[in-house]
């Protein structure tokens, strides 16, 4: 999980970032790789749930998930915090298991 606060000054650049980032990852289908972005109600803060199963280099293939990535900082408020999650079940969430 990844989550950040944008500038509000900078967001529809940003919006237009992540829209050419799930572009591409629509266009190439990068095996390995599940994302989901979601804008909290700010609307300034935003947390990415990313799975890869062989490391983040396909990321780093994306030429639009480069340009998003290295210009990130500039617009950030508050920079991104990754955090590693561990599933311990879901409801209804693809992929993830019932609750144990």
């Amino acid at each position: 999980m990844i989550r950040y606060r944008i500038r509000p000054d900078r967001l529809e650049e940003h919006l237009e970032s992540l829209r050419a980032v799930q572009e591409e990852m629509a266009a190439l289908r990068p095996e390995g790789l599940r994302e989901a972005v979601f804008r909290l109600a700010d609307e300034v803060g935003f947390v990415h749930l990313v799975e890869v199963e062989h490391g983040p280099e396909v990321l780093g293939r994306m030429e639009t998930f480069r340009r998003f990535r290295a210009t990130l900082d500039e617009r950030c408020d508050e920079p991104p915090v990754m955090t590693e999650l561990h599933p311990s079940g879901a409801y209804r969430f693809p992929g993830l298991p019932a609750f144990f």
